[in-house]
């Protein structure tokens, strides 16, 4: 296990190189920063006077080498905006991210999980026909349209929850939580649910298709004969033989709900890593982005790691070799 534990920190090295080579190749040719750190009234000395002082008069190679550099120490550059270090800005919007991606990724696994469960007991039910159906929708609808139908439903109609913001904030060391306020609840609601529509409806389905496999396996047909409890039948034997995929698309959604709820921060104003993104990308904050994207692989990376280690925990014949 160490040994595999090794291997894949290795990997894990070598795509966060790959990932930084490229951000650097490709960002070279999106535009020039230096108009925007200069000014669009400034003049062609005062521009190679600020291309001068950040090093972007220096040849490709030597820029990258030195940002590596200084990444192995922490220092992912300032802003060109803002003047304040990339990752320091990009860490301090993580907490909100972070939250709203824990509470779609959990709503997705745990009515996910369920409602697989429940569909694959009476596959023709009229309950169970229902399900799915709605699955196909969670599947089919854009992420911003379903944002905007929970916004219409519950913030304008219905006039339940806010429509926008992270609403009140509890500040625990250097963490900034709106688990512990009624308020912050109320906030991340609906963006949590818009969030988690797609991957809810993929480990519905997942769920279900494998749980029809397994309850026809002949193991499952002898503890029913034995008398045992629908709840061990259906949970301890057949549901942990069907979690191993579930887990994977679990693992990797969080991963990417982490990264990539752009969309839903930018519908819901949420103030977390995403929404940067987007500024930054509109103000071609080059700093700001390659250190998102790196802080990006880096977290997909770690959480595929320990999605492979929870093979081992739900299926002790995983042996990693």
């Amino acid at each position: 296990m160490a040994r595999y534990i090794f291997q894949r920190i290795l990997q894990g090295i070598m795509v966060l190189l790959a990932v930084s080579f490229i951000c650097f190749l490709v960002f070279r040719f999106t535009g020039d920063p230096v108009l925007m750190l200069a000014g669009k009234y400034a003049t062609q000395q005062e521009r190679e006077k600020v291309r001068i002082v950040y090093g972007l008069d220096r040849p490709f190679y030597v820029q990258y080498v030195n940002f590596l550099g200084n990444a192995l120490e922490g220092d992912f550059g300032k802003s060109y905006i803002s003047q304040v270090d990339a990752l320091d800005t990009i860490i301090e919007r993580f907490p909100a991210t972070f939250e709203l991606a824990l509470t779609a990724i959990l709503i997705s696994l745990s009515a996910g999980v369920a409602l697989g469960v429940l569909v694959s007991i009476k596959p023709n039910g009229v309950l169970s026909r229902l399900v799915m159906a709605g699955s196909l929708g969670g599947i089919s609808i854009p992420t911003f349209l379903m944002g905007i139908l929970w916004v219409m439903l519950f913030a304008v109609y219905l006039e339940w929850l806010p429509p926008f913001g992270r609403g009140d904030t509890v500040q625990i060391g250097p963490w900034r939580s709106s688990f512990f306020t009624l308020d912050g609840w109320k906030h991340i609601i609906m963006p949590a649910l818009t969030l988690s529509g797609y991957q809810l409806a993929v480990i519905l389905r997942l769920t279900r298709a494998g749980m029809r496999e397994v309850l026809s396996e002949e193991y499952i047909k002898t503890a029913w004969s034995k008398g045992l409890s629908p709840f061990k039948v259906i949970v301890k034997h057949a549901l942990r033989n069907v979690l191993i995929p579930v887990v994977t698309i679990a693992g990797l959604s969080f991963g990417e709900l982490i990264a990539f709820s752009i969309v839903t921060e930018s519908i819901f104003q949420w103030p977390g890593m995403g929404n940067l993104l987007l500024v930054s990308i509109f103000e071609t904050d080059h700093p700001v982005i390659v250190t998102y994207i790196m802080l990006a692989a880096f977290i997909i990376l770690f959480i595929n790691i320990l999605v492979d280690l929870l093979y081992a925990w739900l299926n002790p014949k995983i042996q990693y070799d």
